[in-house]
């Protein structure tokens, strides 16, 4: 699990996002919504092969909106089965009202290897 959690707004840049995720070594962002959204390398690359301006486009254009999320508590077998059915690469851990981190899928094969 990635921690701590970056988050962004969903009125930032595409290149703001980018440059969080460039700088964390990271793949994904949590966007700050309600409920909350998620915004990963696949979706700028995805807007940048498109043509968009990424200095100009907002987070809120190509996030997800209303993603899943999981509890610490959950096993990772349990975590992989949700990526698999929903066909993500990461998923919030929240604890209540509190997010803790980000587990990809990345986190997951190297922990059941």
């Amino acid at each position: 699990m990635s921690t701590p959690l970056e988050i962004v707004s969903k009125d930032a840049t595409l290149t703001e996002a980018a440059t969080v995720m460039h700088d964390k070594e990271i793949n994904a962002l949590v966007v700050s919504t309600d409920p909350p959204s998620i915004v990963t390398s696949t979706d700028l690359v995805a807007s940048a092969a498109e043509g968009h301006d990424p200095t100009t486009q907002q987070v809120s254009d190509v996030m997800t909106k209303s993603v899943e999320t999981v509890p610490p508590e959950l096993y990772l077998e349990e975590v992989a089965a949700m990526m698999t059915n929903f066909g993500i690469n990461h998923l919030p851990v929240v604890d209540g009202d509190d997010y803790l981190g980000m587990i990809s899928s990345t986190d997951i094969t190297s922990e059941l290897s």
